[in-house]
């Protein structure tokens, strides 16, 4: 009798995954998640937790003591951080430069903030002048901004903001998804109060995990509105009005899961958590300034390689990413046609954007496991074979050669 497909063991196909992530993980990584599970209490547990701790203060480049994993993908970490600090009618300003400062706009909506948005053309990035101008029109408690966008490629410098919210009061948010550990990102140099990323970009491992670092500051504010639920509550502790209006993402709750007091608030995914810690142990193994170089170097071989092939790069320069490079589809050429195209034949995963660049950018990843040498050439040879079967004019092998001359470099 033949088996029901729902009865035969999972078995992907082979991909070699170049779009703005997910990327392939490490195998490392995915050693390190086969690893057998102990209880959440277990002392082998609690170490490791702590250990997960204090390798992500390295890789995040912060002393916080708060510094721990949401269970979820990236954007359970900005929701765990926007529903934990804002309260109902708090004033909350956005900067928008791509899709995904849309999307803290839409939290901290649901979130019943008061929220106020400044806009940028895609492609382009915010002074930190004009922030500062907004902040003073606003008047916010809290600036939420994306640091990379890999919706348009580009990083907003955040250097300079954290001194500017200092001045003005405001708690500094910033969503690292995209960009911890392919990019510079400096939590305590440069005043970040509370940042969260994923695992799925530059940290090469998978999604389902979402490291978060939070200063003291920020943690005041949250730890102000702790309210533990009844079951786990001591004598003495009460529900207050304030509470956190999540229970699964009340950061005030989970501080308490992560800290001396280990409060039983949820069981911790073990095994995202073993590919978390393996993720940074990685990096720090590497060093973090390595990583970064490491990104930069195979991020310019593939600008280089798109660029001698004849093809326009998207957005400005000056601020893209290391770790992912937009790419203006030519004419001529169906964009998801090519993309169709690269998967069906050479098993390589590029990207489209969104919204506005939907079908008019494509969107290519160097990051993780994936910055490397031989990925970067791979996928400029297969690139290339594409466009020239859709008619595109280019000299053969010259994506390939126009790489080659930055490594050789």
């Amino acid at each position: 009798m033949t088996p029901s497909i729902a009865a035969l063991p999972i078995d992907p196909p082979a991909r070699l995954l170049m779009g703005p992530g997910p990327i392939s993980a490490d195998p490392r990584v995915l050693r390190a998640m086969s690893a057998r599970l102990v209880g959440q209490f277990d002392p082998w547990m609690t170490d490791a937790m702590s250990e997960t701790q204090a390798l992500y203060r390295d890789v995040f480049q912060t002393a916080n003591d708060a510094t721990l994993l949401i269970d979820g993908t990236s954007r359970a970490g900005i929701e765990a951080a926007l529903v934990s600090l804002i309260e109902p009618g708090d004033r909350v300003l956005v900067p928008v430069f791509g899709r995904f400062g849309h999307l803290l706009r839409e939290i901290a909506e649901r979130c019943g903030a008061d929220v106020h948005v400044v806009e940028r053309e895609w492609g382009t990035v915010f002074t930190a002048s004009e922030i500062e101008a907004a902040i003073r029109e606003t008047t916010p408690k809290i600036l939420a901004i994306v640091h990379g966008d890999t919706s348009t490629t580009l990083a907003q410098p955040l250097d300079e903001l954290g001194a500017i919210c200092e001045r003005h009061g405001v708690i500094l948010y910033t969503d690292v998804t995209a960009s911890l550990g392919g990019n510079t990102f400096r939590t305590d140099a440069w005043g970040v109060d509370v940042a969260t990323a994923g695992l799925q970009k530059c940290l090469g491992g998978p999604s389902g995990s979402s490291p978060i670092t939070i200063s003291d500051r920020a943690r005041a504010l949250i730890e102000a509105r702790t309210s533990i639920e009844a079951g786990i509550r001591a004598d003495g502790e009460e529900t207050q009005e304030r509470r956190i209006r999540s229970n699964y993402f009340d950061l005030a709750q989970i501080l308490e899961y992560w800290g001396p007091r280990r409060l039983n608030h949820h069981t911790e995914a073990t095994t995202m958590l073993y590919g978390a810690r393996e993720c940074a142990r990685l990096l720090v193994e590497e060093g973090i300034d390595a990583a970064v170089a490491r990104h930069a170097l195979h991020g310019s071989a593939m600008a280089a390689g798109l660029t001698a092939m004849g093809l326009e790069l998207y957005g400005d320069r000056s601020v893209r990413m290391n770790n992912v490079v937009g790419v203006v589809v030519p004419d001529g050429i169906p964009a998801d046609g090519a993309r169709t195209a690269m998967l069906d034949d050479f098993a390589i995963e590029i990207g489209t954007s969104f919204g506005p660049l939907h079908g008019k950018v494509w969107r290519i990843g160097t990051m993780g496991y994936n910055a490397r040498k031989d990925a970067v050439l791979t996928t400029l040879a297969a690139l290339e074979n594409v466009l020239a079967r859709g008619g595109f004019a280019l000299t053969a092998g010259a994506g390939v050669a126009g790489a080659l001359e930055v490594y050789a470099a």
